[in-house]
């Protein structure tokens, strides 16, 4: 009786280890940027919440998109939050073959602010002056690009008058406050802090240039080994972007104070209370990938020669996984065909 006593507590005790080292046996290398447009992942990191439901992740944060597809091409990181425009380059470099987008993420919260003092007031006051995105290639430098040259202006380096360049969005804060650029093409809470610290004026939000003001402006990304390979890992993953987009949506005010924690982890430097309150305001969190402005914002880059190849985005959502969690939720089903 000892013996079968010593045996079953020893099997208990290999169960029990066991089943802590499962606990974690889901992993994902996951990409961000902090800013409020990738609020649900902001927010996971804060609170652990992939953890608590069993998922480990080795976060790794990023500044703009183009360095996160770089990652991805590598294989550093198997998922991240991005924007449209790296997405949608890194996809026709692939050929389709790295990754697939398999949520939505956010709609809105980009927008052109310019200096109070920089003596621009319409379109033509564009001319000589100098306009900073957040890098070469992201989707708010592509956005720039094709309004520049709808309403008939053009970067320097193209021959045109606007001094169009690359810069971090806290290297343009602090530009801004120093007079050496006029205005600058960002996304939340840039535009807010731009805005409310840097005595910047709104002369554009994004919204006002698409259907019903809804565009893509983050969505969640895997590759396709990753899909392949670890499955289940991806619909909790996708389980908990629903969840939490519902739950920062429901209590904006908790939420601005859990991501503003994270955001001082993360920057050194946390936001005045009301330039996150603006931002998350100027946001809409939501699962839906706005699949029609995705190819809009494709069909634009090429047509500015951003992309030398007309854009075939066939098989670029995979939504299955997205859709079984929205069915199991009660929640209707996303569209990946352009409304």
């Amino acid at each position: 009786m000892r013996m079968q006593s010593w045996l079953l507590t020893c099997v208990g005790c290999i169960v029990f280890t066991l089943g802590v080292c499962n606990s974690f046996s889901a992993q994902i290398r996951l990409g961000f940027f902090p800013n409020i447009t990738h609020a649900q992942a902001l927010y996971a990191k804060a609170t652990r919440y992939l953890e608590t439901n069993g998922v480990e992740v080795k976060w790794q944060a990023f500044n703009a998109g183009p360095t996160a597809i770089e990652a991805l091409f590598s294989d550093a990181i198997d998922a991240t939050y991005i924007g449209p425009s790296p997405t949608i380059n890194g996809y026709v470099k692939s050929h389709g073959e790295k990754f697939v987008i398999i949520s939505g993420a956010a709609s809105g919260g980009s927008a052109l602010v310019v200096r109070n003092d920089s003596g621009i007031n319409a379109v033509t006051d564009f001319n000589g002056k100098t306009l900073a995105t957040p890098q070469l290639g992201n989707t708010q430098d592509v956005a720039a690009r094709i309004w520049l040259l709808e309403n008939h202006l053009r970067p320097k380096i193209q021959g045109g008058t606007v001094d169009l360049i690359p810069l971090s969005n806290p290297d343009q804060v602090t530009m801004f406050k120093t007079k050496q650029i006029d205005a600058a093409w960002t996304v939340e809470p840039w535009v807010s802090r731009l805005e409310l610290e840097a005595k910047g004026k709104i002369f554009l939000e994004e919204k006002t240039l698409w259907p019903e003001g809804k565009y893509v402006t983050t969505q969640l990304v895997v590759t396709r080994k990753f899909l392949k390979e670890q499955p289940d890992v991806v619909r909790k993953l996708l389980t908990a972007h629903v969840e939490l987009t519902q739950l920062i949506n429901s209590n904006k005010t908790k939420a601005a104070m859990v991501l503003n924690e994270q955001i001082r982890k993360e920057t050194s430097r946390a936001l005045r209370e009301e330039v996150i309150t603006r931002a998350l305001d100027r946001v809409e969190l939501t699962w839906d990938p706005i699949a029609s402005s995705l190819a809009k914002q494709a069909q634009a880059a090429h047509e500015i020669h951003f992309l030398r190849q007309k854009p075939d985005l066939a098989g670029i959502y995979e939504l299955g996984l997205l859709n079984e969690v929205l069915h199991q939720k009660n929640l209707p089903p996303v569209s990946e065909t352009p409304k």
